[in-house]
């Protein structure tokens, strides 16, 4: 009797190895961890053998498992191959963008922009968020690509940047001059404790004016000239600007903009996208104008 293999359980059990375990794997996949937990069942009872050891704390594979892994990656090439070649079908499905929100603007909009025109059958799903948010949803698998701000880089991580932190208020304003120093930083900022070190430091007296995650009234309390607040140069929104404080506020030191790009990449499209954000920060660097190329397409 001629028996099939499941192509959508192989590429799962491929996932798991690849991302190190079950959830990882389920967020890779956009699927629920007890679907995929399901098909390596399925994909078990057919082959007759155990496929992963779950033994021990962390998933890990089996002899049988091992042996399995290569014949499921040649698998799974030739099927994504021939779909590349004789349909579109490769190119269908959602990329996940985690971006916080002061580094939206300007790049990421003609980045998704480009991006649209390329994959036109792509959806991008753009979440803003904060760095630690962010961070927590890519170890789960549920971001494809994030941006964040930090101090330094970690393992799998790449600097895209590296940018000044600067103090902002209203145009004109006189808040900086007050003391306590009004600050307003949403309470999930993570410049937010380093800002009140650099305070501190300085022998500086200060107080928070906003107690919120709302990044709408940290905005509005600023452009009011009752507070002073810290982004990255050149992200001040249009309704404030850089302070002019001659040294009589602390320096704020430079920021890392990070890249981190789910590993293993499971579509070409999303290795595309990271391209793409790569090639903006390198536009903006040489303090060209905002403007990404396409990367070219591989065939199939």
């Amino acid at each position: 009797m001629v028996r099939n293999l499941d192509m959508t359980s192989l590429r799962s059990f491929v996932a798991i190895a690849d991302a190190g375990g079950v959830t990882r794997a389920a967020g890779f996949l956009n699927l629920t961890q007890s679907a995929v937990s399901m098909q390596i069942k399925r994909l078990e009872e057919m082959l007759d053998v155990d496929l992963l050891d779950r033994s021990g704390r962390k998933v890990a594979l089996t002899a049988a498992g091992e042996q399995l892994l290569g014949y499921a990656r040649r698998m799974l090439t030739l099927n994504d191959e021939v779909f590349g070649r004789m349909t579109e079908a490769a190119h269908h499905g959602e990329v996940v963008l985690g971006v916080p929100h002061d580094l939206v603007y300007p790049a990421i909009p003609q980045v998704m922009q480009r991006f649209a025109k390329d994959y036109p059958k792509m959806r991008i799903q753009l979440i803003s968020a904060f760095t630690r948010t962010l961070k927590a949803q890519f170890a789960r698998g549920e971001c494809d690509i994030i941006l964040t701000t930090e101090d330094t880089v970690e393992p799998g991580g790449e600097t895209l940047a590296d940018v000044p932190l600067v103090w902002i208020g209203a145009p004109g304003g006189q808040a900086w001059r007050q003391r306590p120093l009004r600050l307003a930083h949403e309470t999930n900022c993570i410049f937010r404790q380093g800002v009140q070190a650099a305070l501190d430091d300085a022998g500086i007296a200060w107080e928070m004016a906003v107690e919120s995650d709302s990044t709408r009234a940290v905005e509005a309390t600023v452009s009011a000239d009752l507070a002073v607040h810290t982004v990255l140069a050149g992200s001040e929104p249009p309704y404030m600007e850089q302070i002019a404080h001659h040294g009589l506020l602390p320096d704020l030191g430079r920021i890392k903009v990070n890249l981190y790009v789910a590993d293993p990449v499971h579509s070409q499209a999303v290795e595309a996208l990271a391209t793409l954000i790569r090639r903006a920060y390198a536009v903006r660097a040489v303090r060209g104008p905002v403007e990404v190329t396409v990367p070219e397409r591989q065939a199939g």
